[in-house]
């Protein structure tokens, strides 16, 4: 892609996507340190990849987006985007990581400058890790206006009790950022309304007023339940203005749907690339099996639908960038790339035959974890109704 390809948006002119292929490089040479042996190891006691995090926070990466006057390197989203697709191109696992490189939006965009000084430098050097975003919980799901966790205030702090659910990383994060609701459901005009964000201290808080159980499941991200028993939190540590926290959270959707959305593009890159190496060294009845247009249609296909997810997320990046409207575009580029991860895992699967569920080739890993793109951070069919109801002013489903 070349460096000065440029896209009218909104009657604007605007840079479609810088390559970075010296950032590219870099990352690239990073993950050779972490081949899929080190993964599989993680995998076999569901241990958190510290040492590649470690790495990563080192190097300069997960501090991309935080601007350098505390301490990060001020990149745009384009160049964070195309970190998380190298990582994840070169066979490592971005996802353990990338919460924080894009949480810290909030505290960026809504905290106050006290705050800012006293969390960004550490963020960015990696001495506070913010990797855990305490949104989901077991009865509301993606129903976010019906979350019951709440925050009662009390003089100069907040009371916070309440249950979370399927939160990543949040026993390797020294931080974590909370919506609760600080205003009863009832006690509202839009149910959107009385919500609120804080920053809390998890290591501070364990056993005293924070309960975290880890959750087993199919994939390695170090998914916990968090419980709240009457925790306190210092009213210093609301971020923006009381009741505003759900139009927050949303202020910073379309940055990580345009992130995650190039991860899975780095995801589907990595299992194609597999998946043709072994086409053209795989030889059956005295032929290589990349020959047969049973092999190779699949591929292509699959190599077009990456081509056409990279463009949406560069255009969702490159409007994001310029400060236009990109909700449409980078909630396509999410499902498009979402989508394509799981078929570039699959079409690997098949191409490679049971070759593909030996662990050592590292496909079975990637075709685990690509399907979650699909479900989370947001589902198919939400996307599919965002378009509906924002793109095509058809009738609100619900």
């Amino acid at each position: 892609m070349s460096n000065d390809t440029k896209t009218p948006i909104n009657g604007l002119t605007v840079e479609l996507g810088e390559d970075y292929s010296d950032l590219r490089d870099a990352v690239r040479k990073l993950c050779e340190g972490f081949p899929g042996e080190y993964w599989r190891g993680l995998e076999k006691t569901d241990e958190y990849p510290t040492e590649f995090i470690k790495a990563l926070t080192e190097a300069g990466f997960l501090a991309a987006l935080i601007p350098e006057e505390y301490g990060g390197s001020g990149l745009p989203l384009r160049a964070a985007a195309i970190i998380l697709e190298e990582i994840n191109a070169s066979g490592c696992v971005a996802s353990q990581g990338h919460a924080q490189m894009y949480i810290m939006g909030a505290l960026l965009r809504h905290g106050s400058e006290e705050q800012k000084q006293k969390y960004l430098p550490g963020i960015a050097s990696g001495e506070l890790r913010l990797q855990a975003f305490g949104v989901t919980e077991p009865t509301s799901g993606t129903d976010t206006t019906s979350l019951k966790t709440t925050a009662v205030r009390q003089g100069d702090k907040y009371i916070v009790n309440g249950q979370k659910v399927f939160i990543s990383r949040a026993l390797h994060s020294d931080l974590m950022l909370l919506l609760a609701r600080t205003t009863p459901l009832k006690d509202v005009q839009k149910k959107t309304d009385g919500m609120s964000i804080f920053l809390v201290d998890i290591h501070e808080n364990l056993g005293k007023g924070i309960e975290i159980r880890h959750i087993d499941s199919m994939i390695n991200h170090g998914a916990t339940e968090i419980f709240f028993d009457n925790l306190t939190v210092p009213a210093e540590n609301l971020i923006g203005v009381e009741g505003r926290g759900f139009h927050y959270i949303l202020d910073g959707m379309n940055a990580e749907r345009i992130l995650v959305g190039t991860e899975a593009v780095g995801d589907a890159r990595y299992c194609l690339k597999k998946a043709v190496d072994y086409a053209n060294e795989r030889r059956v009845f005295g032929r290589t099996i990349g020959k047969n247009q049973g092999v190779q249609f699949p591929l292509a296909r699959v190599h077009i639908d990456i081509e056409v997810a990279d463009q949406m997320c560069r255009k969702a990046a490159a409007q994001f960038t310029a400060g236009a409207e990109c909700g449409e575009a980078a909630n396509v580029a999410k499902l498009l790339a979402s989508e394509v991860a799981f078929k570039a895992a699959d079409v690997a699967m098949q191409t490679m035959g049971g070759f593909s569920f030996a662990r050592e080739y590292d496909i079975e890993r990637k075709w685990r974890e690509t399907r979650l793109y699909q479900i989370a951070p947001i589902s198919t069919n939400l996307i599919l109704s965002f378009v509906g109801q924002h793109v095509l002013g058809l009738e609100r489903s619900f």
